[in-house]
């Protein structure tokens, strides 16, 4: 695959220490404890016992309650993986070389696929994280208080939180390098850019969140039925639409870096689009928190599986962040003594606090009596 090499990535391979010539082929296994450092593997077991857990779950949902809402989300997201991630990995085979150059490149893992681009965990980060989000949402009752839209902001917002405090860790732990000089990557929040901590924080996961709802959870929570093939194209749908949206979402910002020639002008507008986000899904999140403790809702829906893995991950990030704490501090001008870039420790640990609320939040609320739309726990008898 040299022939897809480009020196971009054949660059960011070298810094973080394999090449293209070692970086495997369409499917790439090796020894975890001969990776660059030993959070990689400790990140690769959370994250990918987190999307076998998701599934699970999702499988158990569809066949004891007739609601496949879990398995549209967490397929929908693979596709929408398998949309977006290979024209970034090889811009020049999918006809975009003159536009889009290497925006990244991930380190080599246990398991890599597509000539060292893809590792197993990025494959799993992209369903196990929706679905904690998404869990997290539906359990407080957001969907059935507020509807399809306001519920998917308040998943994009969640989904960002728990996402952030994994992006501003990354580079410093050499589990991925950014391209600094690429365009599309500008303006940088300290070593993540803000295109990165808006879109694939936030926006991407409420494209998703809002086209799986639309398309099958509402539907659910009115009581229909789906065929394993209506289930199908539905999946199919939510990854393809949900790709659509991520273009859509952020044009605000793409079009005022255009139109203004500045990528700090877009950054601007990204943020802004944040802002609002946040805005919108904490007020909404907050107030039905305190219905359901005060009694005056109920959620409808009740399932603490996923949102306990989400306080599992937390614990997790909190670690490897206590590791990678004396290299932050000492970092000069942003820069480890390993030349390795630093996030916002600030930033991170906003996230982590709202995380953790959004955690406490579903399990400091009663849970409904089983129905249609309250699972039993994954082991229990059949419906």
């Amino acid at each position: 695959m040299s022939d897809l090499c480009s020196p971009t990535f054949a660059g960011l391979a070298q810094r973080l220490g394999f090449s293209c010539d070692t970086a495997g082929g369409l499917v790439h296994f090796r020894n975890p404890l001969a990776l660059e450092n030993w959070t990689l593997p400790v990140l690769e077991i959370t994250v990918i016992a987190g999307a076998v857990l998701a599934l699970v779950y999702a499988i158990s949902r569809w066949r004891r309650h007739n609601d496949p809402t879990n398995l549209v989300l967490w397929f929908g997201a693979i596709a929408y993986l398998l949309i977006i991630e290979p024209p970034l990995y090889f811009p020049a085979a999918f006809g975009i070389g003159a536009h889009v150059d290497t925006m990244f490149a991930h380190n080599v893992f246990s398991v890599q696929f597509l000539w060292g681009r893809l590792p197993l965990y990025i494959v799993a980060i992209y369903p196990m994280m929706a679905t904690i989000a998404f869990e997290i949402v539906r359990n407080l009752g957001v969907f059935r208080r507020y509807g399809t839209a306001i519920g998917a902001v308040a998943v994009g917002f969640v989904h960002h939180c728990f996402y952030e405090i994994f992006d501003h860790l990354g580079p410093q732990l050499r589990w991925w390098e950014w391209t600094l000089g690429n365009e599309m990557n500008k303006p940088f929040f300290d070593s993540v850019p803000l295109p990165s901590v808006v879109v694939f924080a936030a926006l991407w996961p409420t494209s998703l969140a809002f086209f799986v709802q639309l398309l099958v959870g509402r539907h659910v929570d009115e009581g229909r039925d789906f065929s394993g093939g209506q289930v199908l194209w539905r999946t199919v749908a939510a990854g393809v639409l949900a790709s659509i949206g991520t273009f859509v979402l952020p044009l605000p910002a793409t079009v005022a870096t255009a139109v203004s020639g500045s990528t700090g002008v877009g950054g601007v507008v990204y943020a802004v689009i944040l802002v609002i986000l946040a805005a919108v899904a904490v007020t909404v999140l907050v107030a039905q928190w305190r219905r359901l403790r005060a009694g005056e809702t109920a959620a409808g829906y009740s399932n603490r599986l996923m949102p306990g893995y989400g306080a599992v991950y937390l614990v997790v990030m909190v670690v490897l962040w206590a590791t990678a704490l004396p290299a932050y501090l000492g970092a000069v001008d942003g820069v480890t003594a390993n030349g390795d870039p630093v996030g916002s420790l600030w930033y991170a640990a906003a996230c982590l606090v709202l995380a953790a609320l959004t955690v406490a939040a579903v399990f400091t609320v009663g849970q409904p009596a089983l129905s249609r739309t309250t699972p039993e726990p994954i082991g229990s008898g059949s419906r």
